[in-house]
């Protein structure tokens, strides 16, 4: 059972998934930041300091704070900001993985549409030798 565990665990699409899930995760960090510390502020400066975090709508009288860790220690918000920034990075890496898929695709298309070699100067005459025999 164990042999069998290391066959299913070392096959090539275990192993890819895994590495995949892997990159996956630090791409997430890496847009994560990207749009929390770069998209974000500048979409914020634009708007005139406008900040997705921090907007939120309570859903009892109690919530009285202004901003979204405050409010949340009162009672229960929506965290609608929040929603927003994560939706914006979701569109970030959908784009950021299309844009990767394309050119990868792009790169096999060439690959494919490569000249083929020509054969080696044996194998020509090879064939040659082949078909004076075969016409005898």
């Amino acid at each position: 059972m164990l042999k069998e565990f290391r066959e299913f665990a070392v096959k090539g699409n275990v192993v890819d998934l895994a590495i995949g899930i892997v990159i996956g995760a630090a791409f997430g960090k890496i847009v994560e930041s990207l749009v929390g510390d770069i998209i974000m502020p500048i979409v914020g400066s634009v708007t005139g300091g406008l900040d997705f975090s921090n907007y939120f709508l309570p859903l009892s009288n109690a919530v009285s704070a202004s901003s979204l860790v405050e409010a949340k220690k009162q009672g229960a918000v929506l965290a609608w900001g929040n929603l927003v920034t994560v939706g914006i990075n979701f569109v970030i890496i959908a784009l950021a993985l299309f844009f990767v898929v394309k050119g990868i695709n792009r790169m096999k298309q060439k690959q494919a549409e490569a000249p083929a070699k020509a054969p080696p100067q044996e194998i020509v005459l090879l064939k040659e030798i082949r078909d004076l025999l075969a016409k005898k």
